[in-house]
C-alpha cells in the first residue's frame, strides 16, 4: 500500500466512500445530506494541512487521512486529523497505516503533539488503533453524539506527544 498526499484528482476517488460513511451517521458529525463539493471544502486540506490518501497494489484509494492544526495561531503547534477507509476495505491494515503516516506528518512539519477532538466512543475500532498507536483518551463528553441506532453516546477526546 502507498501512502502519498491527495491531489485534486483524487476527490472523486474518496467522494464515495466519504459518502457513504456520512450517511451512515455513525462515527462523524457532518450532515448526512452534505454535498459533494461542501464535502470536499471540508476534506481537502490546504497548507499548513495537507490530505492523504491510501492506494492499493492495484492503484484504487482505500482511505483518506485529513490533516491540520488543531487550532489557529497559539493552539497551532498542535494537529488533529479525520481519517476515513472504505467500508469494503477495512480490516486490512489501511486506518492503521494511514494513522502512523500522519504522526510520522505531523512531527516531520513541526508540531508538539495530536488532539482528536472528537471519537465517537461506540466506534471502538478506531478507539482501539488510536490507544495502539499512544492516544490517551483525555474526556469523554457524556451524550455529545446521536448515534443512529446506539442514541446518544459520547465523544472522546483523545491525545499524544509526538
Amino acid at each position: 500500500m502507498e501512502i502519498r498526499a491527495a491531489s485534486d484528482d483524487d476527490w472523486p476517488l474518496i467522494w464515495p466512500f466519504y459518502r457513504t460513511i456520512v450517511e451512515a451517521g455513525e462515527t462523524y458529525a457532518i450532515d448526512p445530506q452534505t454535498t459533494e463539493e461542501q464535502g470536499r471544502r471540508d476534506w481537502m486540506q490546504v497548507p499548513p494541512g495537507t490530505t492523504f490518501v491510501a492506494v492499493d497494489d492495484h492503484g484504487s484509494v482505500v482511505g483518506s487521512a485529513s490533516v491540520y492544526p488543531n487550532r489557529s495561531a497559539a493552539g497551532a503547534h498542535v494537529a488533529s486529523a479525520s481519517f476515513m477507509v472504505d467500508p469494503g476495505r477495512s480490516g486490512r491494515g489501511v486506518g492503521r497505516a494511514l494513522g502512523e503516516h500522519v504522526i510520522d506528518w505531523a512531527r516531520e512539519q513541526g508540531f508538539r503533539s495530536m488532539q482528536f477532538n472528537a471519537v465517537v466512543e461506540t466506534n471502538q475500532r478506531a478507539v482501539r488503533l488510536w490507544e495502539a498507536l499512544g492516544f490517551e483518551v483525555l474526556a469523554t463528553v457524556p451524550e455529545a453524539f446521536r448515534h443512529p441506532t446506539e442514541g446518544y453516546v459520547g465523544l472522546l477526546i483523545m491525545y499524544r506527544r509526538l
